[in-house]
């Protein structure tokens, strides 16, 4: 069995966030709501390659689809 190394605080690592629990709470905190009409790759506090990288995430259904989708419905 592999385990799924594919997690939230993995997500925000390869964002380039830091990644502990408080950091993720105060991420989702200063960043929330994203209008439902934004998807979250559009958000206006993505660089222009975290968007990159969140768009190709779902856009190839990769390993990081579902931590992306986590976060996605923390946002909202």
């Amino acid at each position: 069995m592999t385990l799924n190394d594919h997690t939230l605080g993995t997500l925000f690592e390869q964002l380039g966030l830091d990644a502990d629990d408080d950091a993720r709470a105060r991420f989702v905190g200063e960043h929330r709501p994203i209008p439902a009409d934004v998807l979250l790759a559009d958000a206006s506090f993505w660089s222009e390659s975290q968007a990159a990288f969140l768009r190709e995430a779902l856009a190839s259904d990769s390993p990081w689809a579902l931590p992306v989708d986590e976060l996605d419905a923390l946002l909202r």
